[in-house]
């Protein structure tokens, strides 16, 4: 194993973890600013994170057919322009093509070290950062003054767990990649999110019978609203109180929609604003065309039959887990940070730690929208700190905590919601931050 010390001490070493959107703006904050010792360590062999789709590598949880769910418009950093012939919602081509033109732009690939997977982060008596990280050669250690943590947080599925045993295929949406590979199956998706609905689609076109599981009601909202994308239609009214967003909000469903009811779907029991929103123009046409059939949440298996909640059961080719992602970081120790199980996460504007000021997380929220511009107010704020152009707050655990029992909207304590925001709440408190 080889070992590295840092370097002098007017020059901060920082090491970045991971190079998808989140770790690319990060690097560019940092170099921005006038840091010139920067590494950063990619597990995978190029940049682009989940958006890069292979089907051979279950890393990736993008899949054929992926599209961006926020408008362009709402998605795109904000000194670097999607270009102007992008349609209002590009493909996961187009999208992985715009990151490298970010990074080119920005000359950000010289600080990457490709294929070099992350083992362990430690805090060490020197506040350091010892970080042990494994490539072609070997095990090697490196220390680092500032620690940011970038990989994201839709790579560790979470599956839940049932009584009895399925003998058919059991799968996560993390390893779904095209709808042909169920062509000919009787398949049912679990889940009401964005990944459930659009792999639920993407599978009726194939699939002699498609189902969907749903345990609770959830907010459809089509990709268009009176021929804008919803994103811009939604911020048009960003300026009204919370409690008179959520109306107009449902009220504008209903008149788009009419009652779930008509669907067979569960009615939401909440606002729209209090759980993360599904974006899909198809889910309710398939329904109604009789394409894909609405089911309750699941009781239990029984070799290729699942069994319902209302009492019916039905046979399957296979069950797809469009069921979210753990919040995991495998590498930092436990006493930490330990998400996996929270509902709320003790980190001040969802960066900062209040007992480690050389630690920061960057795009570790959940917006109603794209993380991608909020990531990048994060790291210029990480990167103003660390080079002094910034003062870190002060008592940080106050405001944490603050933060915690204050959140933007009554979101639903659950796992699911740990580091939900609203985009636009969020984006204007990590800018006055910037502008303080």
């Amino acid at each position: 194993m080889q070992i590295k010390q840092k370097g002098k001490e007017n020059f901060p070493r920082v090491c970045v973890i991971g190079a998808g959107p989140s770790g690319l703006a990060a690097i560019k904050n940092l170099q921005e600013q006038g840091v010139t010792d920067i590494t950063v360590f990619e597990k995978n062999n190029q940049i682009g994170g989940n958006w890069v789709y292979d089907e051979k590598n279950n890393h990736s949880s993008v899949y054929e057919t992926t599209h961006i769910i926020s408008s362009k418009r709402w998605s795109e950093f904000e000194d670097f322009p999607m270009p102007a012939y992008y349609p209002d919602y590009p493909s996961h081509t187009l999208v992985l093509d715009y990151f490298r033109s970010y990074a080119n732009h920005f000359d950000l690939i010289k600080y990457i070290r490709f294929n070099t997977n992350v083992l362990q982060v430690k805090h060490t008596d020197q506040h350091q950062w010892k970080v042990t990280f494994e490539n072609n050669l070997g095990a090697h250690e490196e220390y680092f003054d500032y620690l940011l943590v970038a990989n994201g947080h839709h790579w560790d599925p979470f599956m839940p767990e049932y009584p009895g045993e399925f003998s058919g295929k059991l799968l996560h949406s993390h390893q779904y990649k095209k709808a042909s590979a169920f062509k000919g199956q009787r398949v049912l998706v679990v889940g009401g999110g964005n990944s459930a609905c659009d792999i639920a689609v993407e599978v009726a076109r194939v699939s002699p019978k498609t189902c969907i599981s749903m345990r609770r009601g959830y907010h459809i909202f089509p990709k268009f609203v009176f021929g804008k994308p919803t994103d811009d239609a939604v911020a048009k009214i960003r300026w009204m109180p919370s409690w008179l967003r959520q109306k107009a909000l449902s009220f504008f469903a209903r008149i788009l929609q009419g009652r779930y009811a008509k669907y067979k779907l569960m009615k939401p029991d909440c606002g729209p604003l209090e759980i993360h929103p599904t974006i899909n123009t198809e889910l309710l046409y398939f329904i109604r065309h009789g394409e894909i059939f609405p089911r309750p949440g699941i009781t239990h298996f029984e070799g290729n039959r699942v069994h319902f909640t209302h009492g019916k059961s039905e046979e399957f080719d296979t069950v797809i887990f469009a069921t979210g992602y753990k919040i995991s970081f495998p590498f930092i120790d436990k006493q930490i940070a330990d998400f996996s199980n929270s509902t709320k996460i003790p980190l001040y504007r969802k960066m900062m730690h209040p007992d480690y000021d050389n630690l920061y997380f960057i795009g570790l929220c959940q917006p109603q929208g794209c993380i991608w511009p909020l990531a990048d107010y994060q790291s210029k704020i990480a990167a103003r700190i660390i080079m002094g152009t910034l003062k870190r707050p002060d008592k940080l655990h106050e405001k944490a905590h603050e933060e915690m029992n204050k959140p933007h909207y009554r979101f639903k304590s659950h796992t699911r919601h740990a580091v939900e925001v609203d985009y636009h709440k969020f984006r204007r408190e990590l800018l006055d931050m910037l502008e303080a």
